[in-house]
């Protein structure tokens, strides 16, 4: 870490009152002016879509998902080009210029007249501000930790808690206020608000540089790099033409590409970081991947020790350590992803199956389909204490991370079986107002808290120490294949009416998913044994 010669020392006196380094204020104010950007602007794209684009339920939730997917890959293209080429400040400055000209693309994509000039706007602009979301985002809390010097680790938890809080603040406030533009002044200021909050989150962050603290890259990059950028132009020119094409019969191969894209950039990325573990052999081996193999294989024959004999002379301790671990933790990562594709529609069904009903009002502010998402970012604020003050500690049997998120699985599915009890009512003739969608966004916001952020503890802990910025990036990736799921799944059962994707067949194949998904996952967490650090 090189330590900016303008800054003044803090104290151990002023450490020890609790003060911060004085240039988080700048990441924090980013933070949330940054997604307040962010939810601003998707809380109000699925009916943008349908209202204004004319397309159907089906093509709105294909890409309202096709864009989350692409948004949380890049975090593996960002974290790649912070630690090798730019630095965490450069990334986070440079990326952040291509976040706010998406966010203009956007909002003048309103001032033309034709809806195929719009689609192109759209489209252009939303692979925009994937780029920049997606490139940021393992960037920002990174260098916030940077900021802290050996003398002030103690405060890091605190800070977190408070990067946290201007998450959930900034997106509560966004799904509350730019609904309500886009009723009184539509769509154009509507999205050109969350512009314009991109401009200030980028304007705070870049007048906090002269005192940021910095950690260089460790390195130029080598073709590697080059294969990772081509790779993702691949993968987004295959969502390109996957939004360019109106018949569904050509969508089918522009997905599969944009699948194998997504499977041979996550398999390499894989590769280049787990290669390095094992210093014993050659860096073409891929050391995690042959210890978990060579452990499976033993645990299921489970007769001779000759395969375990092969292992610890193949590999080093730290090898067979880490790819174990490495192994254990993708078993659980595995179907978390199912999870992901169901939160992710309170973005697209659930705001569609809102427009069915009737709004209702608090005093005389209107509550839509896209006002009710801000219940999810105030039920996130209220459940957090709650659980880890009150129901943890009562509650024994949720004190382990994997039976939360167990619990958090079958919640999951409870309130899609809601959702398709609700949409069964409205099929029927009947009419709802959308405050009856607070009982299943209650039951999915409780299993955000169960599995969300349980999960990224689970991650932390668990992973070996060289391994737990992998592990904390595969993370990640399953909400990028969780978004892919529910792109596949529309464009396979598609093509029988504008609104499959809101039915309440199609809620219920979610449902019984995320219930045999939770099944799974209870029973491959009931064999996992957690590391003793952990424990400890």
């Amino acid at each position: 870490m090189t330590s900016n010669p303008n800054e003044k020392p803090q104290t151990e006196l002023e450490t020890s009152r609790g003060t911060w380094p004085r240039q988080v204020k700048f990441i924090l104010g980013n933070e949330a002016a940054e997604r307040f950007s962010f939810y601003g602007m998707k809380g109000i794209l699925a009916l943008y879509i349908t209202g204004v684009l004319l397309k159907t339920d089906d093509r709105s939730t294909s890409i309202v998902h096709l864009f989350s997917m692409v948004v949380y890959f890049m975090p593996v293209l960002g974290a790649w080009v912070s630690d090798r080429l730019w630095g965490r400040y450069r990334t986070i400055l440079w990326v952040s210029l291509f976040y706010c000209l998406g966010h203009a693309v956007l909002a003048c994509s309103d001032l033309t007249g034709s809806v195929d000039t719009k689609s192109t706007m759209l489209y252009a602009g939303l692979g925009l501000i994937a780029f920049g979301a997606g490139g940021i985002k393992p960037c920002v809390s990174a260098f916030m930790g940077d900021q802290f010097r050996p003398h002030q680790r103690h405060l890091i938890p605190k800070a977190y808690a408070a990067f946290y809080w201007m998450i959930n603040l900034g997106s509560t406030l966004a799904l509350l206020v730019i609904p309500w533009v886009k009723d009184q002044y539509g769509y154009g200021l509507a999205f050109g608000i969350p512009g314009i909050a991109m401009g200030i989150a980028t304007f705070i962050f870049w007048k906090g540089t002269r005192h940021y603290d910095h950690v260089p890259p460790q390195g130029d990059p080598a073709w590697r790099t080059k294969l990772t950028w081509l790779l993702s132009i691949l993968g987004v020119i295959a969502v390109l033409v996957w939004l360019d094409q109106s018949k569904p019969d050509a969508l089918k191969p522009a997905l599969w590409g944009a699948a194998g894209a997504f499977a041979v950039a996550a398999a390499f990325w894989t590769r280049q970081m787990l290669a390095k573990v094992n210093s014993a052999a050659s860096p073409v081996d891929l050391a995690a991947f042959s210890v978990w193999w060579y452990a499976l294989i033993r645990r299921t024959c489970g007769k001779s020790r000759s395969l375990w004999d092969g292992l610890e002379s193949r590999f080093t301790p730290t090898a067979v350590d880490h790819g174990i671990s490495f192994g254990r933790i993708l078993s659980i990562f595995a179907l978390i992803p199912v999870w992901w594709a169901l939160f992710d529609q309170t973005f697209s069904t659930w705001v569609l199956q809102g427009k069915q009903m009737e709004p209702f009002y608090i005093w005389k502010y209107k509550v839509g389909a896209e006002v009710m998402l801000s219940a999810n970012a105030i039920l996130v604020l209220i459940f957090i204490p709650v659980t880890t003050l009150w129901i943890y500690p009562a509650v024994k049997w949720l004190r382990t991370p994997l039976r939360r998120m167990s619990c958090g699985m079958f919640l999951a599915s409870l309130s899609f079986v809601v959702v398709m009890w609700l949409q069964q009512r409205l099929d029927r003739g009947e009419t709802l107002s959308v405050a009856w969608q607070i009982a299943p966004y209650v039951l999915i916001t409780f299993a955000e808290v169960l599995i969300s952020t349980t999960g990224l503890e689970f991650a932390f802990t668990q992973a070996a120490p060289a391994m737990k910025s992998t592990i904390t990036g595969y993370w990640q990736l399953t909400v990028a294949a969780g978004n892919l799921l529910v792109v596949l799944l529309t464009q396979w059962l598609g093509g029988h009416g504008d609104s499959s994707s809101v039915s309440s067949g199609r809620f219920l194949l979610y449902a019984g998913i995320m219930f045999g998904a939770a099944i799974l996952f209870s029973l491959i967490a009931s064999r996992y044994r957690y590391r003793q650090a952990a424990a400890d």
